[in-house]
């Protein structure tokens, strides 16, 4: 059991419930709407009940086609200290979920978690919660319209140019850019998945969070060496830092 300090955070490693993940109703690919859903994955290499929530996710970015459907899977730290460090965790990522903790009046953080537009979370690895959520998101009426323009520079970075419509800027909302690595396979050495290679999907390996004093700008993202334009994107949302909600998300490749 791990604590930490203000609420009372403890990290859960919940099993893999079975009856959630035969379910393959409702499909994604199905549903009309002019909503959207934004998906926050929090997982981690070191715990043996993530990996079915990142196969979940996995199969429902290939179900999604071209809807407005926006995965991210955050890596979280806390296991690190528990036999493996996971090869994409950040701090940053743990002190994420411990905010959506304080959002969703949660006593607790624990993997995998999902959170879907800022308002609802589960188990990571319950289809059917998940498909519910998806599709309740798709089919609301439709937000804050984003638009996105990723230019790569010279060199490591690259420009952003983001657009809002139909939501006025506001000075409780901010604007996360996620730059998100599409695909990764990893051997895992030892901790709870030791000996077993899991594959990864979506994976945010920065986040970025900007002020929205109004609704168009242009911002500069570093990207790693050796990038591939072709395994990465750019997730952008605007969230309520008052209530954690998601009124609007948008994704761009790098040109």
């Amino acid at each position: 059991m791990l604590l930490f300090t203000g609420i009372a955070f403890i990290a859960v490693a919940f099993i893999n419930y079975t009856s959630a993940a035969k379910s393959n109703n409702n499909k994604v690919a199905d549903v009309e709407g002019k909503g959207f859903a934004l998906v926050e994955l929090f997982t981690s290499e070191g715990c043996s009940s993530c990996p079915a929530a990142d196969e979940l996710v996995a199969k429902v970015e290939r179900e999604v086609g071209d809807k407005p459907v926006y995965i991210l899977a955050y890596h979280v730290d806390y296991w690190d200290r528990l036999g493996w460090k996971d090869t994409f965790s950040n701090a940053a990522y743990t002190r994420r979920q411990k905010q959506y903790a304080g959002w969703l009046n949660l006593s607790q953080i624990y993997t995998p978690q999902i959170v879907v537009n800022g308002k609802t979370e589960f188990v990571g690895s319950q289809e059917a919660a998940l498909r519910k959520a998806v599709n309740a998101g798709l089919q609301a009426g439709g937000g804050a319209q984003l638009s996105l323009m990723a230019l790569r520079n010279a060199g490591n970075t690259a420009t952003i140019r983001y657009k809002l419509e139909g939501g006025a800027a506001s000075s409780s909302e901010v604007l996360l850019l996620a730059l998100v690595q599409k695909q990764a396979v990893i051997k895992v050495k030892s901790g709870e998945n030791g000996g077993r290679t899991l594959a990864h999907t979506q994976i945010v390996r920065n986040l970025q969070s900007l002020p929205l004093s109004k609704s168009d700008g242009t911002t500069t993202v570093s990207l790693p060496a050796g990038f591939d334009p072709g395994n990465w994107e750019l997730i952008g949302f605007v969230q309520n830092t008052a209530n954690g909600a998601v009124s609007g998300a948008s994704k761009t490749n790098f040109k």
